[in-house]
Parts: structure tokens; sequence; C-alpha cells
């Protein structure tokens, strides 16, 4: 039996009884136009505008679109967009629940209904990514013989995730996460949209606020919380959501956190001085502090990425491209599951020998440079691959380190303002004290004047 309609079951009962639907359903949009987000793929001309029929008799649009974004950014929506603005029938599977025998239950109705006068179908397919190899393969020949509009959905990476075949005869968009002005937008047309709430409560500043945070750039969760808080507040017979009537609606209380204020860097500083201080648990709680507000993932990545050289440096070299892959985690993954990798990093650097060498040693040096402790680089180290660099005298009397048996020459390298200054002064905690015993048989070697 074909899988049900989307068109035809839900919004059939949208219609007998609209308050029936959840607001989230209630308020997606009919239009391009009315997406909130996205800008990047709703340009005109684009393969989205060209789906719909939008433009001035150019190329059709593609028959099959692999959207890839977080949840909700809107995968479902345009899906459905599309569909409403090309009068298509619109059928919705779940690759959690499907299998082949429903896809070709798909196809096989949209052959039958494009026959005639029928519509053609747009296929939604949900979370591709579940679908194994030989389901993903079912797919290909709906799509090469444009039997279907396919128009797939996952959070996960496509390029590891779908089939080569199918990925290669779709147009791949990437969805990006809603920033707190597009949910902002779409909670403030709920409230007053007739489809929505239609002016029957008021949202305050503080409450949208924490709704914005709860939400984390997610458009579904966010209306389904002011859908909660709303029926909470008119049951109490109040017309205004308080900020305690959304804690209680949604069951997590309001983090006195200000992303644009004092808490912002107050909490970022006491997570890193945590941190410097091996306060592993100190340094656990501010993380929960800055994830539960709402912080962008990628900024608490960024500190970890300068703790890491600034703090621990030397003494933990594998810190930093730790925290460069943890940033880079975050980036692709976004909450909730960058917090995993958030708290990964942040009790490795906690718990990691500490050495401040590198943040003073490039102080200093900088503090010479900016004095004017700089002078001209010696004769011999200068480059001598050009015609006349050896009139110069440039390269003339360069000692080739690889050639000598300890791989070391004992010749100068700083100008002369500086041929005995030491910046580096390492310290024996962890790996770093490997470091400071090849630093001082280095010095030797070199013949350089102890300070």
């Amino acid at each position: 039996m074909e899988p049900d309609l989307f068109t035809a079951a839900a919004e059939e009962r949208q219609e007998k009884d609209p308050a029936a639907s959840p607001l989230a359903v209630r308020m997606r949009p009919r239009t391009l136009d009315e997406v909130v987000g996205q800008q990047h793929l709703l340009k005109p001309g684009s393969p989205l505008r060209r789906l719909v029929g939008e433009g001035n008799g150019g190329p059709a649009g593609p028959s099959s679109v692999i959207l890839w974004g977080p949840p909700g950014t809107g995968k479902t929506t345009l899906a459905y967009v599309v569909s409403k603005a090309t009068d298509k029938r619109f059928v919705e599977l779940s690759a959690i629940t499907a299998g082949v025998k429903e896809v070709r239950a798909v196809i096989d109705g949209a052959r039958r209904a494009s026959g005639g006068f029928g519509k053609e179908t747009v296929l939604f397919l949900d979370e591709i990514h579940r679908f194994s190899k030989a389901q993903q393969d079912s797919l290909l020949p709906a799509v090469e013989n444009r039997w279907v509009t396919l128009i797939a959905a996952t959070t996960e990476n496509p390029y590891f995730s779908v089939i080569s075949p199918l990925l290669s005869r779709s147009l791949l968009l990437t969805l990006e996460p809603l920033t707190d002005d597009d949910v902002r937008g779409l909670l403030r047309r709920a409230l007053a949209d007739e489809r929505g709430l239609k002016d029957t409560v008021a949202l305050p500043t503080d409450t949208e606020d924490h709704l914005l945070r709860i939400a984390g750039g997610d458009a579904r969760r966010a209306l389904t919380a002011l859908e909660a808080a709303a029926g909470a507040t008119l049951d109490q017979g109040e017309t205004e959501i308080s900020l305690q009537t959304l804690e209680q609606t949604v069951d997590r209380a309001a983090v006195k956190y200000d992303r644009d204020g004092d808490q912002h860097y107050d909490v970022a500083s006491a997570l890193i001085k945590s941190i410097r201080g091996s306060d592993v648990d100190a340094a656990l709680h501010y993380l929960a502090r800055m994830i539960e507000a709402g912080e962008d993932p990628r900024f608490i990545a960024r500190r970890l990425m300068i703790s890491a050289s600034e703090d621990i440096g030397l003494a933990d070299p594998g810190a930093l491209p730790l925290a460069v892959a943890a940033a880079q985690a975050v980036a692709m993954i976004g909450f909730p599951e960058a917090a995993l990798t958030l708290s990964h990093v942040t009790i490795a650097l906690a718990l990691a020998p500490k050495s401040n060498s590198a943040t003073t040693a490039i102080g200093a040096a900088l503090e010479d440079v900016r004095k004017g402790l700089a002078g001209p680089v010696p004769p011999h180290l200068r480059d001598g691959h050009y015609k006349g660099a050896a009139k110069l005298g440039h390269a003339q009397g360069y000692v080739y380190p690889h050639d000598l048996p300890e791989g070391i020459a004992r010749q100068q390298y700083a100008p002369d303002a500086l041929k005995d200054r030491e910046y580096y002064a390492p310290g024996r905690h962890g790996g770093e004290a490997r470091y400071a015993d090849a630093v001082e048989w280095t010095r030797q070697h070199l013949g350089r004047k102890r300070s």
C-alpha cells in the first residue's frame, strides 16, 4: 500500500481543524519568500527557485536534491514549499521506518499518477543516511527517469552517508544553522499570524531571549516550546508568557548569561582560568553554563585552542592538535552533540601539564622588535639563489648543518644586536622537560654566551 500523502492527510486534517495541528506545522511557510534563513539558497535564479518554476524560461531545476543541515533548519519545509509551489503530489517517507518496499510503492504510484493529466510527485525522504546502500540503490531508476522529484534530507555528511551514484545525480544544498535573529523573526510571526497564536499572548524580551537559548537555532524546537508556554499561560488566565512559566513548561532554567555583555566575557574568562589552574570540575561547570546559555560552540572552541598554546604549550604538544580537531568537529556537528566534543577537550586541557613558555617567549621577542632591536640579517644567512648575490657576499660562509656529524653548526643566526638574547625559558613539567634539555644542549653547541 502506498504511504500516506502529506497533502492528502496532514493538510486535510489542518483544514478541518487548524488548531489541532502543532504550531510548527501551522506556521510552515507556503512560499520560498516566507522561508526563514537560508538566504544563500533563495537568491533569484538559484536551483531552488528554478525547481519551483521561477525564472524567465531558463533551464528546469534539478530532479534530485539533497539537503544537508542541522535539525530544525528547514529541510522538510523546503520540500513542502516545492510541492506546493509546483502543485505536485508530496509524499514523505522517513528512512527510519521505511524500506525498499515503501520506496517502490511510492515510485509505482508516481508513475501511475504522472500518466495522462496526473500530477508529478515530490518524494521527500528524511534521514536518508539511515538507508543502506541497497535501499539507496532502489532510488536510482526513479531519479534517472525523473519519475519523481527526490528531495532527500540528512544531518550527516552526505559524502560519507550517501552512495556515490545517487550523490552524483543530485544537487547538494547545504543549510546553515538559523541565527537568533532568524528564530526571533519566526517567533514573532507565530505570535501575530492568523495561523499561529493570533496575538492571544505576549512574549516579553527576557522570556524571548531564554526561548532563543532553548531553541539553539532549531526552528521546530522554538515553536514547540512557544506553543507549550502559550498554552500554560492561557490556562493560568494570563496573557503574557513569563520567564517562570517558560521554565516550568520546558523544564530548563534560565541561565543568567548575556552573550553580548559582561557575563559572556566573565564566564569565558573563568573557563580558561579554571583550565589554567587544572581545576577540571570548575572548568566543566563554566563550560556547562556557556552551553546551556546557548553560546556559539565555535566561540568556545576558539578559546580552547588559544588555551592549548597559551597555558599548556610544549608541556603537552598534543594539546593544540586536540583542540584544533575539536574545533573542526564542533563546526561540522553543532549542538547538541558538540557538547561532548567540548567536554572532551576541556577535560584534557585542564588535566594536562602546564607551561606558558611559548607565551612568554614570543612576548619577549615582540617587545624587543617593537623597541627597534632588530638589525640586518647576517650576510651568510641571506638568500643566495639569485644572480649577483655572491658579489654582495650573500650566503657566503654559510655552514649547512646536515653536513656535520651532530647536525648543528656553530655560526651566528640572530642579528648582531640580539646574538646573545635568549627568549625561550622552558619549564620541566610534562613533555617540556625534553625541550629544556634540548635547548641547553643546542645553545652550548652554538657557542652562545650564557646569560
